[in-house]
């Protein structure tokens, strides 16, 4: 009998800190709250509070989903865990989760590094681990706190990102046909430093006690090389070039774009999704968009986007939805997910 990966349940946290329009327009006074919500669509975003991580939201997101699902701890047998924002350099903070959370010491556990195109990336893995036989239950989980890397005077990422973690149960299912399908995945690490924290790691480490010096750019941003820096510009180029044909390859003589249901992108932002819906002629109707109350949650935004959806009855078994993430990396992954 086959055996087809299927997604089961997602849940999410956010943190309980709100950076809301009012208090960026106090900090920007160039930018009052209704030109921030049309530049990025979003109303407020979740930060994490001083000495919070990101494995804390996501020992939260799971602590939801195993209090509102059927399965119990010990049946988890692979835990992944997408972040680009670890405890520590080592060891692997999916092992500190597997000890946090209770899973059986037969749990596999491992952290994998990816940002906006991590939830897919994190499904294949997921499929690949259970149509293999190698496990039954994975539960994935997708944590980032970006806030840490952002300098409060930069308000061309400042205004975007927010912190999140989603966790998602990806369960063996005995269906007649695969319910996660039609992965396509992507590089171009040419494009590494359009979105990049240059310092910290191994190419360019932190001099103990010595803060690198803030530089302005030409639109008033403040950053030093040890903040997050994000070229607008290139980011929206790549995303307009690479996405198209991403979502075009997902598609075929037996699989066609009507006979997908509903499509949910990473949550970028208002501008960037409306102009790839409009570039590939998706109605807004079967268009998913719920960033508003969170912001752009990297790896997170797709899961929670399909948790919102599916409290609204947009989503319901038999729905076809196709998925595409995209963005550090520069990475890019699709696939079509049938509920």
């Amino acid at each position: 009998m086959a055996r087809y990966a299927r997604i089961c349940e997602i849940e999410y946290e956010l943190p309980a800190q709100v950076l809301d329009n009012q208090t960026l327009a106090q900090d920007f006074p160039e930018w009052d709250v209704e030109k921030i919500f049309q530049k990025t669509g979003i109303n407020k975003r979740h930060i994490v509070a001083e000495g919070e991580t990101a494995s804390d939201l996501a020992f939260r997101a799971c602590e939801k989903l195993f209090a509102n699902s059927a399965i119990s701890r010990d049946q988890i047998d692979c835990l992944i865990y997408c972040t680009q924002s670890p405890d520590y350099l080592l060891p692997a903070t999916a092992c500190i989760l597997q000890h946090r959370l209770q899973l059986s010491q037969h749990c596999a556990a491992f952290d994998f590094n990816q940002g906006c195109s991590g939830f897919i990336y994190g499904l294949g893995l997921a499929k690949g681990f259970i149509e293999s036989g190698q496990c039954k239950n994975v539960l994935l989980i997708t944590a980032e706190t970006y806030s840490r890397y952002i300098n409060p005077k930069d308000k061309s990422v400042r205004t975007l990102f927010g912190d999140a973690a989603a966790a998602t149960l990806i369960r063996a299912s005995d269906e007649q046909a695969p319910c996660l399908d039609r992965f396509r995945y992507g590089s171009d690490g040419a494009g590494a430093q359009n979105l990049i924290v240059p310092m910290g790691a191994a190419r360019q480490p932190l001099v103990a006690g010595q803060r690198p010096a803030e530089h302005e750019d030409e639109s008033g941003n403040i950053r030093s090389d040890a903040d997050l820096y994000m070229n607008g510009p290139a980011i929206f180029e790549f995303s307009m070039t690479r996405v198209p044909a991403l979502f075009a390859s997902l598609f075929d003589e037996q699989f066609s774009v009507e006979d997908s249901d509903l499509f949910v992108f990473h949550q970028a932002n208002q501008f960037m999704l409306e102009a790839l819906r409009r570039r590939l002629k998706l109605a807004p109707e079967k268009f998913i968009t719920e960033f508003r109350h969170c912001g752009n949650t990297v790896s997170c935004s797709i899961p929670i986007a399909l948790k919102e959806a599916l409290g609204k009855g947009q989503v319901q078994p038999g729905k076809v939805i196709t998925a595409v993430g995209f963005g550090v990396g520069y990475s890019w992954g699709g696939c079509v997910i049938r509920w």
